[in-house]
């Protein structure tokens, strides 16, 4: 879609925008990097430091190509684009049990929802960073042996994380 010269931003302000970046891990090796706001913005790399060079690249790219043919350029979700609320729909015997636990801790059904909610997001972040962090152990420690350079560029602090015993 065609946008407007007068609507237009300066194509620097499209450029210093930060949008999400989606990672995904290839199975046969190597990850994926996708700008989701940016349809068709995505490229491949062997390790994540590459993957991140990449993706600011074709990100840069996506983006200056839009711009020079005018096309409308999709600006990067906000906290403002949600608004809190959320309709759920449950099994009676579930929300009862929610409810039960609820009335038992002192705390309102929606505060122990979003207790779980939070605890959840965070504990499933944590298992993929320890997951992420043990397979860039491996790969420096094999980098290490082969004698390559051991510390990816975006990633110096990695060497002096404690090893699992």
């Amino acid at each position: 879609m065609k946008r407007n010269e007068v609507d237009r931003r300066p194509l620097a302000e499209y450029l210093a925008l930060h949008y999400p970046v989606t990672l995904h891990r290839e199975p046969d090796g190597g990850f994926v990097a996708e700008v989701e706001d940016l349809p068709g913005c995505l490229t491949q790399g062997e390790n994540l430091a590459e993957v991140y060079d990449r993706i600011e690249d074709a990100r840069r790219l996506w983006l200056e190509t839009a711009y020079a043919q005018g096309d409308e350029i999709p600006l990067p979700p906000t906290d403002e684009s949600f608004s809190g609320r959320l309709l759920l729909r449950l099994p009676r015997a579930l929300h009862g049990r929610l409810a039960r636990e609820a009335r038992r801790q002192d705390v309102s059904l929606n505060q122990y929802i979003v207790a779980l909610l939070a605890e959840g997001s965070v504990r499933g972040d944590l298992v993929r960073l320890a997951a992420e962090i043990e397979r860039l152990r491996a790969e420096l420690d094999l980098a290490q042996v082969l004698g390559e350079a051991p510390i990816p560029r975006a990633f110096p602090a990695a060497a002096a994380l404690p090893r699992p015993k």
